[in-house]
């Protein structure tokens, strides 16, 4: 488990623990907002020399006021997306070198969200990213998962490109009841009351991510979007290649 609450991450070890004895976990220090700290646990990891199977790009922030990460990045699009984006290139050649030796399938998830619906009209904006008063919590909440979808499509296609037996893949884990909405007090009211009836927990939450990243059926399946365990259209710019390329390249100028 990577985690930034280290104290937190303990105490979720340790109950997992206590529930599944035989379960062998770790937890190593990652805040995905901050490009040190990705480049930091990447060289860790790795320095390991830990097999890598199953790499889910699950942390995020929604809706927050308007900040800059540590490295000056509008926050939402360094969390949800840029650390991720990071951590996977850092993490990509372990990955690789375990899917060769163990000849199985590595699989890449990205934890996205239907709001990608709700993104910015252009989708993604290049030269916007940091302009505070353009700025709309909601608008750069669903740019950031249009990122998480467009970044694994274009994931795919490099990976299918190099002959690596891994895949990438996104999905929409469903609205569940989390500290996901902290920043937005109406809403963090309605999943405390009425939401407990209407969201997903978190099990029914994780069942899609653990579908994408384990299920023998998604085997050689790349590229794609999943809601409800099962394949599901993105909207028009998530399936824009064109834009999927220019996201990569604008990230990768980003991390350099």
């Amino acid at each position: 488990m990577a985690v930034r609450n280290m104290a937190a991450g303990k105490d979720v070890r340790e109950a997992i623990v206590k529930e599944i004895p035989s379960a062998k976990v770790d937890a190593m220090e990652l805040d995905v907002s901050s490009l040190a700290s990705v480049r930091k646990f990447a060289s860790e990891y790795n320095s390991q020399g830990r097999p890598l199977n199953i790499l889910i790009n699950n942390a995020g922030i929604m809706a927050s006021p308007f900040m800059l990460s540590k490295d000056n990045i509008e926050l939402q699009f360094a969390t949800n997306h840029l650390g991720h984006f990071l951590l996977t290139h850092l993490l990509l050649d372990t990955m690789k070198k375990t899917a060769q030796k163990s000849s199985r399938e590595g699989r890449i998830v990205n934890v996205s969200s239907e709001a990608h619906r709700f993104a910015y009209s252009e989708g993604i904006r290049f030269d916007k990213i940091n302009d505070e008063s353009a700025y709309n919590s909601f608008g750069a909440y669903g740019q950031s998962k249009l990122a998480n979808i467009l970044h694994a499509k274009e994931l795919a296609k490099h990976l299918k490109e190099d002959g690596v037996n891994i895949t990438a893949n996104s999905l929409h884990p469903g609205s569940i009841v989390t500290n996901l909405f902290r920043y937005n007090g109406i809403l963090r009211g309605f999943c405390n009351t009425v939401g407990k009836l209407v969201l997903k927990n978190i099990p029914q939450g994780a069942a899609t991510t653990c579908y994408v990243a384990l299920h023998p059926q998604v085997q050689g399946v790349s590229g794609e979007y999943f809601s409800d365990s099962n394949i599901y259209k993105p909207n028009s710019q998530g399936q824009n290649m064109e834009l999927a390329k220019k996201l990569w390249d604008f990230s990768m100028n980003l991390v350099k």
